[in-house]
């Protein structure tokens, strides 16, 4: 099987077994996404929730968080690791949205690329939740388990993005990384995959190595 019939393949079993395809981070406005996404460097979904609930109601605007006291705003986001370099790039952030982009989160990846704190992976998820465009989110599930199937090899996001953007269909591929993440925390965990409850089992590479392969 091609890759890119391989990654149809996979499309259609994690569609059946995770039908809705939605972010796993809250947020109500579109700089909250990308601020969330880069709270969530190196901390899980579930800690980054429970942060921002309470953050985003002391700071409720971008001017808020640009004109934010950075130790107060450090103290807040301190539970998801690195906060000080956190804290800094969502103050700076929240500036330089408010003054080049008149307050709205850009909707390309050459400018979102310019806000502070944001890389290739945050970009694409405001691309495809908060702009409806064709995404890639190389998170760490999206890499491992493309790399567990056969559809990418290595481990450096960029790279399996370009892979990854060679074999899906534009419109799949920001639901299909979604679904990635729920597989990934689901079933196919790190260091422990269960491949015998795997949907993707039958055309796995990994678990064809595994003797479960249907």
């Amino acid at each position: 099987m091609d890759k890119k019939k391989q990654a149809l393949s996979c499309i259609d079993a994690l569609k059946g077994e995770y039908p809705d395809a939605v972010c796993s981070l809250d947020y109500g406005k579109d700089y909250e996404l990308l601020f969330s996404t880069r709270l969530a460097a190196q901390c899980t979904d579930a800690r980054v929730n429970i942060v921002t609930k309470d953050l985003y109601a002391k700071y409720p605007t971008l001017e808020a968080f640009a004109d934010a006291d950075i130790d107060e705003l450090e103290e807040m986001v301190r539970p998801t690791g690195f906060f000080r370099m956190k804290a800094r790039d969502l103050k700076a952030a929240a500036r330089v949205i408010l003054d080049n982009y008149g307050g709205k989160v850009p909707d390309t990846m050459e400018e979102l690329l310019k806000i502070p704190g944001v890389g290739r992976k945050t970009a694409n998820l405001v691309l495809g939740d908060i702009f409806g465009k064709p995404s890639y989110v190389c998170d760490t599930h999206c890499i491992r388990i493309t790399n567990l199937l056969g559809l990418t090899n290595g481990t450096d996001p960029t790279k399996v993005e370009m892979q990854l953007r060679e074999i899906l269909p534009p419109d799949e591929a920001g639901n299909f990384c979604h679904r990635l993440v729920l597989h990934g925390r689901a079933v196919c965990v790190a260091r422990r995959p269960n491949c015998r409850e795997c949907c993707m089992r039958a055309f796995c590479a990994h678990a064809a190595a595994e003797g479960f392969a249907d």
